[in-house]
């Protein structure tokens, strides 16, 4: 395996309205991962507020996507917006020696861009490739 990682951000029943738009796309890059022996990675997000009703843990809204192309066992919980928040996302990383990442996600002005903008913070690689597909202002998926 490549020191590198393609990492799924939210692709949830609870938060994709229109994640349908850009699922293909998503199944892509996952392709693209896997033909180029690259970690395929799987952050989900969990709402442990009382106040909240969207992605409560243990519910058909928390889970991944149905049509999300998984091939990987490498799914992790994170709880805030950044996934480097996850400790289990964190040990996988450092074990697995990854220094650069490919970001695909459900929401570029939120969890995703939390999660690149902490990547870079703590001197990790954030490659964009020539190919970057954005569907509206807060949808991005990387197509390899």
């Amino acid at each position: 395996m490549q020191k590198k990682a393609l990492v799924i951000i939210d692709i949830q029943n609870d938060i994709t309205k229109n994640y349908k738009d850009i699922i293909d796309n998503i199944n892509k890059a996952i392709d693209w991962a896997v033909n180029n022996n690259i970690h395929v990675i799987y952050i989900r997000h969990e709402n442990l507020s009382a106040g909240t009703r969207t992605l409560k843990p243990n519910t058909h809204g928390s889970e991944l996507a149905s049509d999300l192309r998984i091939v990987s066992k490498s799914v992790f919980t994170k709880y805030k917006g950044n996934a480097l928040t996850s400790e289990e996302f964190t040990d996988f990383i450092s074990k697995n020696e990854i220094c650069d990442f490919y970001i695909a996600g459900a929401d570029a002005v939120a969890c995703v861009k939390s999660t690149c903008y902490n990547l870079r913070k703590a001197n990790y690689g954030v490659k964009r490739s020539d190919v970057w597909y954005q569907y509206r202002h807060d949808m991005y998926v990387y197509v390899g």
